[in-house]
């Protein structure tokens, strides 16, 4: 079920999703490419429902694309069947827009994350100032920022390899536009972690810089520096050596 999370602001929006074991890893901990596919689903349906989602920028020949987030987490979801998500459109300034996510078991707050987002030409692939293409839409208002916005982490270049791994891009990895959906290099850049580490620890924080897009037939390489409960990943467009995504993530022991 969909519903207004305050009547007083019709900005945030909320929804109470069942998980499925489908969703689950082996240790029943929410997949974590699971609860960004949520994120962006609800990103989109708040989106179309303030009037400035996918049906009404592709009018316009334009994209939403996510930059970074910043992820915090009181306690990842584990052994939890019902998830109760959040989610607000913070404002925009010149050409980035901002988006806020809380994660909820009942009345008590999981996680947060924080979001960046800008608008790009599908064709010039070149980023649009976001006031006009909008059209000053007051669902999407200039940013003002507040005290409990999440700080984002800058991203420490890997000194040393650990491990890594190559993919290669399936079909059944794009998305509407036509590019790797963002879901996809969480599950690339974490599967270098050792069984035993993923089975051992959950997610505290976590830090992602999406850099450039990937499309189908490409090959991804993935590595990881493992620092104790730390891991810096770095995926690389493994024909270029363009980066592609960087991430960070701090585990704590289950």
């Amino acid at each position: 079920m969909i519903f207004y999370n305050t009547p007083m602001d019709k900005r945030v929006f909320a929804e109470n999703l069942k998980i499925r074991y489908s969703e689950m890893d082996l240790n029943l901990v929410l997949k974590p490419a699971v609860l960004l596919h949520f994120l962006q689903d609800m990103a989109s349906d708040n989106a179309e429902n303030l009037g400035f989602g996918y049906s009404f920028i592709i009018k316009k020949n334009l994209a939403w694309f996510l930059l970074k987030y910043r992820m915090e987490f009181e306690d990842y979801p584990e052994k939890i069947y019902d998830l109760r998500l959040t989610t607000e459109p913070r404002g925009y300034n010149k050409i980035f827009a901002f988006r806020n996510f809380s994660i909820y078991d009942g009345e008590k707050l999981l996680g947060r994350a924080s979001s960046t987002w800008s608008l790009v030409d599908i064709n010039t692939k070149s980023i649009v100032p976001i006031g006009d293409a909008l059209e000053n839409n007051p669902g999407m208002p200039p940013y003002v920022k507040r005290e409990d916005d999440l700080v984002f982490e800058k991203i420490k270049p890997i000194e040393k390899v650990d491990a890594e791994k190559i993919f290669e891009i399936r079909y059944d990895d794009i998305d509407v536009n036509k590019h790797v959906n963002n879901a996809n290099y969480i599950v690339w850049a974490f599967e270098p972690l050792d069984f035993n580490f993923r089975s051992s620890k959950k997610l505290k924080t976590l830090d992602m810089v999406f850099k450039k897009e990937v499309t189908y037939g490409c090959k991804v390489l993935s590595q990881v520096q493992i620092l104790e409960n730390t891991t810096t990943h770095v995926l690389k467009n493994a024909e270029t050596g363009e980066d592609l995504c960087h991430i960070c993530a701090f585990w704590k022991d289950k």
